[in-house]
C-alpha cells in the first residue's frame, strides 16, 4: 500500500513540475507556426504582386486580350483576399492566446516585450518593451489609486498595446502607463491617475 501511495505522490510531483514546461514548449511551437504562416503569407503577397505586374505587361504587349486579363486578375485577387482573410484570422487567434490572464501568473512567458524580464528586482520597476529602471525607495511597494499623481519621472513608460491587457483605447488626453506591477491611466498633462489595473504581471 505504501508503495502505491509513494508512486502516486511521485507521479503527482512530476506532473506539476512538467506542466509549465510543456505549456511553455507548446507556446514556443505556436509562435513558430505563426511566424511560418506570416512568412508564407508575405511570400504569397509578393507572388500575387509579381503575377499582377506580369499580366499587366503581357496585356500592354497585346499577348493576352482584355477579357482574359480581367478574368485572371479577378481570380488572382480572389485567391489573395482569401489567403489574407485566413492569415488575419490566424493572427487574431494568436493574439487572443497571448493576452493577459489574471488567473495565469505565467501568461507573459514567450512574449517578445518580456524577453528580458527576470522577475522582481529590489529598487527597480519593470516595464514591458522598456526593461528595468530604478525608482525611489518610497515607491517600491506603493499602491496606486485613482486621484493620485504619478511622478513625472515615471510617466514615459507607455503601454504599447492596451489590447493585450483587455483595456479599451485611452481617451483623448490620457495614456496608459506601466507603474511597477500596475497599469495606470493618467492625464498626459498632469499625471493625474484616472484608473488602475493592479497586478498586471
Amino acid at each position: 500500500m505504501n508503495r502505491l501511495i509513494k508512486a502516486a505522490i511521485v507521479a503527482l510531483a512530476v506532473g506539476t513540475t512538467a506542466a509549465p514546461a510543456l505549456a511553455e514548449a507548446q507556446d514556443r511551437r505556436d509562435r513558430r507556426e505563426f511566424r511560418e504562416d506570416r512568412r508564407d503569407f508575405r511570400q504569397d503577397r509578393r507572388e500575387f504582386r509579381q503575377d499582377r505586374r506580369e499580366n499587366r505587361r503581357d496585356f500592354r504587349r497585346g499577348e493576352i486580350d482584355r477579357r482574359e486579363f480581367r478574368q485572371e486578375r479577378r481570380e488572382d485577387r480572389r485567391d489573395f483576399n482569401r489567403d489574407r482573410r485566413d492569415f488575419r484570422e490566424d493572427r487574431r487567434e494568436f493574439r487572443r492566446e497571448q493576452r493577459w490572464d489574471r488567473n495565469n501568473r505565467d501568461w507573459w512567458r514567450g512574449r517578445s516585450d518580456f524577453r528580458d524580464y527576470r522577475g522582481y528586482r529590489n529598487g527597480y520597476w519593470y516595464a514591458p518593451s522598456y526593461g528595468y529602471y530604478r525608482v525611489e525607495p518610497r515607491y517600491y511597494n506603493h499602491r496606486w489609486s485613482r486621484g493620485q499623481y504619478l511622478p513625472s519621472a515615471y510617466r514615459s513608460y507607455y503601454v504599447r498595446d492596451p489590447y493585450v491587457y483587455g483595456l479599451r483605447p485611452a481617451p483623448r488626453g490620457y495614456r496608459y502607463v506601466h507603474a511597477g506591477n500596475d497599469i495606470v491611466l493618467i492625464a498626459i498633462a498632469s499625471g493625474l491617475i484616472a484608473s488602475v489595473l493592479s497586478g498586471a504581471y
